[in-house]
Order: C-alpha cells, then structure tokens, then sequence
C-alpha cells in the first residue's frame, strides 16, 4: 500500500513534467492564480477518491493535512474553479498517460456503456443540469436521472477513449460518435482518444450487421458482437460465453469506478463541473495501473 505523501508526490512530479513539455506556458491575462496548472491537477485527480465523500469532505483533508505541501491552497470555491478551468489540460494528461501506458497497442478494445446518476432517485424538480441530463435506463441501476458514458477499455484494463451523452442515448448512436471523432485528426472532443490497432468488443446493446458494415467502411473500425438470442444468426453457447469472458474487464473497469473513485456519487451543479470531475477520475485510474 503506498502512503498518502508518496502517493501524492508521484503523482505531481509526473504531472509537472507533462505540464512543463506538453502545456503552453504562456501566461495568461489577468491576475496570477493562488495555484499553478500542476498543482490544481494533482489536487483535482487525487479529490476522486471514495475516502472523501464529496468535494467539501476533501477540501476539509486539504486544509488541514496538505497545506505545507500546498502553501498557497485558496478557499474551496475558487478551487473549483481552477479546477474546470483546467478540464482541458486533465484530459489531456488521461491521453498523456494512454500513451505511457502504450493501451492502445492491444489485440482488442472493449466497448460498454453505463448509467451515471446526477439526481437522487427521488428527488423531485429539473436539478441543477436540466437541459443537459435526462431519465434513462440502466440495466444496473434502473431508471436514472443524468448521463450516460460509453468507455473504452484494453484488456489489461487501461481505459483509452470516453465520452457521454444525456442518459437517454442509446449505445450505438454514442459508438457511432466515438467511432467518427477517433478518425479526426483534431477531434472536437480529445476525451474520445485514438482508436486501438484491434477491433472492439461488444455486448448486444451495439448489434446490427448493417450498422457494422458503415462503421467498418466510413471509420475503418470492427465491431465484434453477438447477435440478438433470438436472432437466425443467434451464436452458438460456447461463443457467447468466450465473448462474455473477454468483457469482463470493462465490467470490473466500472465497477472500480463507482466503487473507488465515486462515479455514481456525483451530483454536479453544471456541466463544466462533471466534465472536470470524469476527466479527473479517468486519470487517476489511469494513473493507478501505471504506478503499480
């Protein structure tokens, strides 16, 4: 088990050494900020930990057990700030830590979908995100009211490429999305990543042999799924369960997500916030299967 101060000193030095080769170090116009870009991403990928609560519970360990390391740490609001400021250059640190990890250089990726809750399940009213977030449905957590992200995993468990939409999208118009912006060579949306050298693997929720076809010609990407059960081209028992062994990764990905890093926790008061908080979260668990 590392410690906190180790934990936190690797992290920085590795995030520094990004900032200083892949960042502008332009200043930029207006007053000179309580923190430097390092050190509002180290802080904000190391908030995601399920041992704080919430923003607040880990602003309160920050001011009392990191402030020798932090000097200079302004109050919480600004903080937050800072940190969807720079919700750039984290996910540009998730994509620096990809290639690190060299995850796309794999036999295959894997593709899946999840509900990410905003709201209680009862609370009433629009929220803080209406517009943006909507009720869907989750085989996981039921109906929902928020988002839903599609992830892209490696088979060592590296995540290479993420994205979302309002939780009532459906799997294939979002893979279709990512599919289309892995082929540009400046995507509008970076989060998406380049697209691994193997095919994607996925479950029935992105079927359809037509779709498969476009997909391969217009974005050159293969899609491995099994069909529908009660399909004529329905696959024998022994490849489903060869394709349900090779997803369990994005399913324990997922899980280590909701359980360690908070995801279903959320409660974001605007997008820019949620933006800052997933590229973050992405990071760190990045960040995790590099140290060890």
């Amino acid at each position: 088990m590392v410690d906190t101060d180790t934990f936190l000193t690797t992290l920085y030095v590795m995030v520094d050494d990004f900032c200083k080769s892949e960042l502008s170090l332009e200043k930029e116009p207006g007053p000179e900020a309580a923190l430097g870009k390092s050190e509002v991403l180290t802080l904000s990928i190391f908030s995601q930990w399920s041992r704080f609560r919430n923003q607040r519970d880990f602003y309160r360990f920050a001011e009392q057990k990191l402030r020798d390391a932090f000097p200079t740490l302004p109050n919480r609001s600004q903080f937050n700030r800072l940190a969807r400021k720079h919700r750039a250059a984290t996910v540009a640190f998730f994509l620096h830590l990809v290639e690190m990890l060299q995850a796309r250089h794999v036999l295959y990726e894997i593709l899946d979908t999840s509900g990410i809750p905003v709201r209680n399940v009862k609370r009433r009213s629009h929220g803080w995100l209406a517009g943006m977030a909507n009720i869907g449905w989750c085989t996981r957590i039921g109906w929902f009211n928020g988002f839903r992200l599609l992830i892209a995993v490696n088979p060592e468990g590296a995540i290479t490429g993420f994205g979302f939409g309002e939780g009532s999208a459906k799997d294939q118009p979002l893979a279709e999305t990512m599919l289309a912006l892995r082929q540009q060579s400046h995507s509008p949306l970076p989060s998406v990543g380049r697209p691994a050298l193997g095919p994607c693997v996925a479950d029935t929720g992105f079927e359809g042999e037509v779709r498969h076809r476009r997909w391969c010609l217009l974005y050159g990407a293969d899609v491995i799924c099994h069909p529908k059960s009660s399909s004529r081209k329905a696959w024998p028992r022994a490849w489903r369960r060869w394709l349900h062994h090779i997803r369990q990764m994005v399913e324990t990905v997922y899980a280590k997500l909701m359980d360690f890093f908070r995801l279903d926790k959320e409660r974001p008061h605007t997008l820019d916030g949620f933006q800052a908080n997933l590229a973050a979260k992405m990071a760190l668990h990045n960040f995790c299967i590099l140290l060890n």
